[in-house]
Order: C-alpha cells, then sequence, then structure tokens
C-alpha cells in the first residue's frame, strides 16, 4: 500500500534539484531558484491526474480538510455530517472549523449510508464529508444527488482512495471539493502532506489565501505587500515535498496495477471461502486496492478468523476495535475533551442546543465493523509469499468457520 515502499532515485534526483537551488520555500526567490517550482508543479501534475481543475497543496490531509472547511465558509453554529467509521482526523478538522460533526451510519461499503446521512440533516447542517474509506468509493453519487437538493455543501475526504473512481470520474471531484492525504502509509506519500481540488475558482483561491496567513498572491505585488481579504494561518507545503510528490505521481498508476495484482491474488482464496463476503461497491465503481475488506458471519467468527491470521503472522486489522478509526472508541470525543475550558463547539446558545456523542450511538455501524476483517496490500509483497498468505487464510478458515 505505501508509497514509501518504492521510493527511490527518482525521489533523490527531484529532491536533489532543489537542493541545488538552495530554496525550500514554495513561494517567492524567482531569481534564486532557477525555474524550480516543485510544488507548483505537483499541483499542476495533481489535478491533470485527478480530473480537477484546481489543486492546492498543503502539509497534510489534516490540513486539507481544514482548509477546505475554511474554504467552504463552515464554521461557528453550523454543523457537518460524517461518518463514524473514519480515521480521526476528519472528526478533528470539523471542530478545529468550529463546527459540530455529526455522526452518521455506514452501510456495507464500509462507507457513508446515504439514506442515514439524508435523516440526519438539520436546518444547521452547512455541509457532509463523505470519506472513501479504505480505497474504495462511497455512494458518491446518491449523496451528491441529496446534498445539493439540500444546498449543503459537500467535502469529499478522499485520503485513502487517490486513484479510485465512480463512472470513470476520480474520487475527490464529485464534491465542491475533494481532500487527499499523502502520509507515509498512503500510496502516494510526501512523508507527511496533502492536496485540496476543487474545480470552482473562489473556493481554490479562498484555500490558496488561507492556508498562507490570508496572502492573495498577487504577482505584481512583492509579498509583503499583498492585500488580504481574511485571516488565515499557515498549512503551506515545502518545495522538498513537492519534489518527492512529483517523483511518487509519476509512478501512481504503476502503484496501483502492483496492488491490483497482489490484492486479486489475496481474494482469489477469500471467494472460495464459505461463510465469507467482500465489501461492496457502488455501481461503477472502481477502487485503488490498498485493502482486502471482507466480513465473516458474525461478530465471533470475525474476532476469531483476525486472532488466528495473527498467530500465522499475517497482518490484519479488526476495526471495531481500533482506537484510531471508530467513534465508538474515541473517548475524547465522546467525553468532551478539548484543551479549551468551555463548551464549544458541543453546546451553547450559537449552536441552539448540546451535542452528545456515545460509544453505541451507531449501531448498524457496530454490527458492520464487528463482522468485518482487512488486510492490506503491501506494494513489495512478492508472489511467494502472497501464496503462503493465501494458505494461511485456509488454513484459518478451516480452524474458524
Amino acid at each position: 500500500m505505501p508509497g514509501y515502499e518504492w521510493i527511490g532515485e527518482m525521489e533523490k534526483e527531484q529532491v536533489n534539484e532543489v537542493l541545488d537551488t538552495g530554496i525550500l520555500f514554495r513561494y517567492e526567490f524567482d531569481r534564486e531558484r532557477k525555474g524550480v517550482y516543485k510544488v507548483k508543479e505537483f499541483e499542476d501534475q495533481f489535478a491533470r491526474y485527478t480530473g480537477a481543475v484546481y489543486a492546492h497543496a498543503v502539509t497534510s490531509g489534516t490540513a486539507a480538510l481544514r482548509v477546505a472547511l475554511a474554504a467552504l465558509g463552515v464554521g461557528h453554529g453550523d454543523e457537518v455530517i460524517t461518518q463514524g467509521f473514519t480515521f480521526i482526523a476528519t472528526f478533528e478538522a470539523i471542530i478545529e472549523s468550529g463546527a459540530v460533526p455529526v455522526p452518521a451510519e455506514i452501510d456495507e461499503t464500509l462507507n457513508l449510508d446515504p439514506v442515514d446521512f439524508e435523516k440526519r440533516i438539520t436546518d444547521k447542517t452547512r455541509a457532509v464529508i463523505p470519506v472513501h474509506m479504505l480505497g474504495s468509493p462511497a455512494r458518491i453519487q446518491e449523496i451528491v444527488q441529496i446534498a445539493q437538493g439540500k444546498n449543503i455543501k459537500i467535502l469529499e475526504d478522499t485520503a485513502q482512495a487517490l486513484g479510485a473512481a465512480v463512472g470513470g470520474k476520480k474520487l475527490g471531484t464529485w464534491g465542491d471539493m475533494g481532500t487527499f492525504s499523502f502520509d507515509f502509509y498512503k500510496t502516494l506519500t510526501t512523508g507527511e502532506g496533502g492536496m485540496v481540488v476543487t474545480n470552482d475558482r473562489e473556493l481554490y483561491l479562498r484555500a490558496s489565501e488561507y492556508s498562507d496567513h490570508g496572502h492573495d498572491h498577487n504577482p505584481d505585488l512583492p509579498r509583503a505587500l499583498e492585500s488580504r481579504r481574511f485571516l488565515g494561518f499557515n498549512y503551506r507545503m515545502n518545495e522538498l515535498q513537492g519534489a518527492i510528490g512529483l517523483a511518487q505521481i509519476s509512478k501512481l498508476d504503476a502503484m496501483i496495477v502492483r496492488q491490483k495484482q497482489n490484492r486479486e491474488l489475496i481474494e482469489e482464496t477469500l471467494g472460495s471461502i464459505d461463510g465469507v463476503t467482500m465489501r461492496e461497491l457502488p455501481v461503477d465503481g472502481k477502487d485503488s486496492y490498498t485493502h482486502v475488506c471482507f466480513f465473516l458471519e458474525n461478530g465471533d467468527k470475525a474476532r476469531s478468523f483476525h486472532k488466528t491470521l495473527a498467530e500465522k503472522g499475517v497482518s490484519a486489522i479488526y476495526f471495531r476495535d481500533n482506537f484510531w478509526h471508530y467513534l465508538r472508541n474515541w473517548d475524547h470525543i465522546i467525553g468532551k475533551k478539548t484543551v479549551w475550558n468551555h463548551p464549544h463547539p458541543f453546546g451553547g446558545p450559537i449552536y441552539g442546543k448540546d451535542f452528545t456523542y456515545t460509544p453505541d450511538m451507531l449501531p448498524r455501524t457496530d454490527e458492520i465493523l464487528s463482522k468485518l476483517v482487512v488486510i492490506p496490500v503491501s506494494l513489495q509483497t512478492e508472489e511467494e509469499k502472497i501464496r503462503q498468505m493465501a494458505m494461511d487464510l485456509q488454513a484459518a478458515a478451516e480452524e474458524v468457520l
């Protein structure tokens, strides 16, 4: 799965071009940098790859969410609906914007259930964040139709699904904005880093300005003399990250092909085991093959299967017990443990009510995750090792099922 498995000479060459200029900052120093603008070049190539009109690079996938929410105008008093099965950063970014995260159920795609999303809309709902978890699309067409009918902004969290698509249209480009992560464990990595994409020029400009202290990037004025439309913060990607991103994106299609090959070998085995079903894929959906996600008949069998795989040395994840990806296990969210000493953003006059989170507030999500086992797909694993994994899967099935 991670792009770090393929870091090599191309990354070194790109980084050395930056080091030769001595300019690590993405803006200014036009004469000294000798035409080397790695972040801008990375943005341009990323936009072409995804089919987006605009792409803006930032320091992380979490920063990308925060910047996109700011560009969309989400803030105090707003509610943002998202799924309870996601990396904690989705909730953190909503909270940092001043809005309240409203958890919704997932379906068998492991992503936001459009029906439950619609049920949770209120007059304070400003945006929805469908998260394309573990490399596979949400039912994004249905979600977009519901959101647009209610005048709700759509922000796709595509941190884990770069390269996936529905109907040939890349994920991240269905909504008003899309975000991506390039942390160390993503298919495309820059160590840390993220990207915001959109087809809306004003949203792009707002994201660009907000992530750079409000600088409006007027090319006719020196940087210190630019105007500012609003307050911002610092989420700038640097040139070293941009350089690595350029090398990685040139390999992206090949990495996805390798993931697909490796995953299909694993799925061949799982498909022959009675009592195992694979995650659902939306109509015309194509995922990025980063994980093998499958269900057992009940939670007891899933736990036993996961334990048996671990004993055999097979890396697998039982997400119901995971502390980073599931609301049920987020004691700091459930306990509203912020670093400030007031109820914001979990209640108060501006919100009109207090919000409460409980471990059992998403029963359908809990039922789905209780039966789920996930195997990450590696790039470097040799076919012989995958064949051994297949044998271990068969053996585990014989022991547990």
